[in-house]
């Protein structure tokens, strides 16, 4: 199962099966006044750790696909181990999720480690 199939619920689903919803419609504070984003990214060698890094430093959240990176071990060991680095810098932390994911927040966040439906 792909990345994108994960984010948007497994097979048979496409991005058509959602409903934008209208931000005013939420509340007062609008997309462009947030505080931190949450960034997707796809990891496919070492150049594309740098936006992912300047990102945890300024706050924000990073879900990264490491999918490309499965077949090249020693670049993967060396992304790793990047990241983890900048996840302990800015007191942060770093979780993998399965084989394909890594999510890394900035300080003051925190991932559990367990599902909420169980």
């Amino acid at each position: 199962m792909g990345f994108m199939e994960k984010i948007l619920g497994g097979r048979g689903r496409s991005t058509e099966d959602y409903v934008e919803l209208d931000i005013d419609m939420l509340g007062s504070e609008s997309a462009a006044d947030a505080r931190n984003t949450v960034y997707i990214a796809e990891i496919g060698g070492q150049e594309d750790v740098i936006a992912i890094k300047d990102a945890v430093y300024d706050g924000d959240i990073v879900i990264a696909d490491i999918t490309r990176l499965r077949t090249k071990d020693h670049t993967v060991e060396h992304v790793m181990d990047e990241l983890r680095q900048v996840a302990r810098e800015v007191d942060g932390d770093i979780v993998q999720k399965g084989d394909d994911q890594l999510i890394i927040v900035p300080s003051g966040m925190a991932i559990s480690r367990e599902k909420l439906n169980r």
